[in-house]
């Protein structure tokens, strides 16, 4: 067998796509999980936004359900509207959204300069942690179950 390797040091979003592919079709073969979720529909978004009296956006969630998991990706707010319970609320409303759709869990990452304590007052545990990401701080994958 022969082959050729080339190191490249730019971005290649045709060799990204064409890796993404691959691997997409290596967990579909070997995942019945993966490849439901790549169904129409399969992944189910929340999105709660928040918004002032003159219609700005200043906060909200991006989450979504599947494999009977919720994922929660984006959880943010304008500095004037945080420690006032809305974080809470939307977290709530959130877990409460994804129980009617059939979760029983949550995931979700946080940095430690972030909100780790904030999810921990909600429920939730961290269940991995990588160390000095970035430098001089941990990254945190946490998870709550909702039943």
């Amino acid at each position: 067998m022969r082959y050729n390797i080339e190191v490249s040091l730019k971005n290649n979003e045709k060799f990204s796509t064409f890796l993404h592919q691959k691997i997409r079709e290596f967990n579909n073969e070997h995942s019945r999980h993966h490849k439901e979720v790549r169904k129409e529909e399969a992944v189910q978004p929340i999105n709660i936004i928040v918004s002032d009296d003159t219609g700005n956006w200043v906060g909200g969630l991006n989450a979504a359900v599947y494999w009977n998991w919720l994922e929660i990706n984006d959880l943010w707010f304008h500095e004037d509207y945080r420690g006032k319970g809305l974080g809470g609320n939307l977290l709530s409303q959130s877990e409460k959204i994804a129980q009617e759709m059939g979760a029983t869990k949550v995931l979700l990452t946080t940095f430690e300069f972030q909100a780790r304590t904030f999810y921990e007052s909600k429920g939730y545990q961290v269940v991995g942690e990588i160390k000095d990401y970035p430098p001089g701080s941990s990254y945190y994958t946490m998870v709550k179950t909702l039943i």
